[in-house]
This record gives C-alpha cells, sequence and structure tokens, in this order.
C-alpha cells in the first residue's frame, strides 16, 4: 500500500501538468462529501509511535501541538520525530472541507486538504521557535502548492496554530526567515499559509513513520534553499 505515497512523483508531475487534478484550492461546494466514520485503516486508537513508543492518539499532559505541512508528510514527520524534546508525532490531512478523507481522495485535489504532521512536544525542552527553525530551513516555503516534484494543494507550505501565542512566533519567524532569504540573494516570497489549526484527521496506519519501518524508501521530496534561519 505504501507505494501509493512519494513513489510516482513523476507520473503526478504529468498528471499535474495535464490539469488531471486542480492546482489551486476549490470552492467547498466542489470538494468531495466525505463521511462521518474514520477511515477504516486508520491508527487505532492504542496506537504507539514506531519509534517514540508513545501514544498516538493522547491526551499528552504538559505537552503543547502544532500542524505543520511542508510537502510529503513522510519526509516531514522523518525530520521532526527525531527532534529532542518531541514528544510524538503524527501523519495526516487538514485544512480543507472533505470529513475524514482518505489518501487517494486528498490525491486527487478535491479535498482542500494538505498533508501534515502534528507535532507533540515538550515546551520545556524544546520551544516552538527551536521547531520553526527546522521548519524553514527544511524545505522550500515560496513554491506555492509545491515541493520539489510533488505538485498540488496538498503540497503546500502551512502552520496550523492552537494559540495566540504560537500565532505569534509563527509570523515573527516568517518575517525573520523572509528577511534571510533576501538576504541571500534568493528571489522568492514566502507563501506559507498561517491560520488556526482545523480538524486533524489520520492518515492510514501505513504512512506513519513510514521513513522509520523496515523496506522504507527513504523518499525526501523536501527542497531547502540551503538558508539558514538567522540568530536571534
Amino acid at each position: 500500500q505504501a507505494t501509493f505515497h512519494c513513489l510516482d512523483t513523476l507520473c503526478r508531475f504529468f498528471l499535474a501538468a495535464m490539469g488531471a487534478a486542480p492546482s489551486g484550492p476549490l470552492p467547498e461546494s466542489e470538494c468531495l462529501p466525505g463521511t462521518d466514520r474514520p477511515i477504516p485503516d486508520a491508527p487505532r486508537a492504542d496506537a504507539k509511535h514506531y519509534t517514540l513508543k508513545t501514544s498516538m492518539h493522547g491526551p499528552w499532559p504538559g505537552m503543547e501541538t502544532i500542524l505543520l505541512g511542508m510537502g510529503c508528510f513522510w519526509c516531514s514527520e522523518n525530520v521532526f520525530m527525531k527532534m529532542k524534546g518531541v514528544h510524538s508525532t503524527q501523519v495526516g490531512y487538514a485544512g480543507g472541507s472533505t470529513k475524514n478523507p482518505t489518501y487517494e481522495q486528498v490525491s486527487s485535489g478535491k479535498t482542500n486538504h494538505n498533508e501534515v504532521v502534528r507535532v507533540v512536544y515538550d515546551p520545556q525542552a524544546v520551544t516552538l521557535r527551536d521547531l520553526l527553525k527546522v521548519f524553514w530551513e527544511k524545505h522550500n516555503p515560496t513554491t506555492l502548492n509545491q515541493q520539489g516534484n510533488d505538485r498540488g494543494t496538498q503540497y503546500r507550505s502551512g502552520i496550523y496554530f492552537y494559540s495566540d501565542d504560537q500565532r505569534a512566533v509563527a509570523e515573527e519567524t516568517r518575517d525573520a526567515y523572509q528577511a534571510a532569504l533576501q538576504a541571500a540573494g534568493k528571489k522568492g516570497t514566502i507563501s506559507t499559509e498561517i491560520v488556526p489549526a482545523a480538524t486533524f484527521y489520520f492518515a492510514e496506519d501505513y504512512h506513519q513513520q513510514y521513513d522509520a519501518k523496515p523496506g522504507s524508501r527513504q523518499y525526501c521530496g523536501l527542497s531547502p534553499l540551503g538558508v539558514k534561519f538567522p540568530a536571534k
């Protein structure tokens, strides 16, 4: 099943070029309707993180949560689940209209969802600014609805916050990184959306912590610009 995801980047490039999927968000009335029932192959309620051995569903007392979109969610989860202070990570879909979408539905471009990683972190061990430093440095936030050869609204750059404090840090770090890009001679403008977190829908179990599992392809579609986040 895992071959459905990130395996056919060349095929998806041509599909997008031929207009097989929308190049931008759809009106809500044109999105797939979805279902009230969670997808059957989502992680079970008692599921544990493959490497961290922590709960996938929570609750997580004392922890904070942020949703991040930066292209293929295999790649982004693999970055954050290795960071000190990160308690748990999960991949899923957020920011769209379709309830309980499947991977295939999200890939069609007809749900408006983004592929995201939910990062559960201990604010006493790692700050949101530390996490966002990695976020900005590890992908290209200037390519709208695209990361490398992965194209579509599900690959857009996004920060989905749960509090006003998180929003303030997201906006401050965005502005700081934009200045760093300009200082480095990069001409692109950051297109990252920074909006309140909507419902997080779990992706299928085989997508969770994919890069850490035996037999994974170690795919990485992230296309960082090589510009360091400025020291505060």
